[in-house]
């Protein structure tokens, strides 16, 4: 007796019509999971830490939301930031770890589920991955294979390359800003 053929999880996933309904929705540990709504103060970092990086940058792309094929997980980081010569040159998912990967936590989400979202792109090339916990005004960053290192106040961040450092506080700022 032959067993059922079983379509692949992410092409399953990947093939629903409803994914990129906002919050997007994610497929994680072959879980499909939707993305909380964000806070204003979480899309004000948002949409001010996107700019920031843009404004400093030619060699990378800072990204909201967007979708990311590292199989067998799909996730939709808050930020992806890609080297532009890996972009893609037609639109649609981007196949592959994003450079630089950052989280903003939501106060319903388990810090948990968004390390191991971050661990399994940290192993897949990510070079290095931001938690920012705007409650608590720390942000955690991993560097490649390095543990977790918590920054808080005027400590500065690692960026990549040309990105000049920030500090927590001046990324916390942010979510204040216009």
């Amino acid at each position: 007796m032959q067993s059922p053929i079983t379509a692949d999880p992410l092409e399953a996933f990947l093939n629903q019509p409803d994914i990129e309904e906002s919050p997007a929705w994610e497929l994680i540990n072959g879980r499909s999971q939707q993305k909380p709504m964000p806070t204003l103060f979480h899309s004000r970092l948002q949409r001010n830490l996107v700019i920031a990086i843009n404004q400093q940058t030619q060699q990378y792309e800072a990204i909201q939301e967007l979708r990311c094929i590292i199989p067998p997980f799909s996730p939709v980081p808050d930020i992806a930031v890609i080297a532009i010569e890996r972009l893609p040159k037609t639109d649609g998912p981007f196949q592959g770890a994003p450079d630089w990967l950052i989280e903003i936590r939501s106060p319903d989400q388990s810090t948990l589920k968004l390390q191991e979202k971050i661990l399994h792109c940290i192993s897949k090339g990510t070079q290095l991955a931001w938690l920012i916990d705007i409650r608590r005004q720390q942000v955690w960053a991993w560097q490649a294979q390095d543990l977790p290192l918590i920054y808080s106040g005027d400590e500065p961040l690692p960026t990549l390359d040309e990105v000049p450092a920030m500090t927590v506080a001046s990324v916390i700022a942010m979510t204040k800003q216009r």
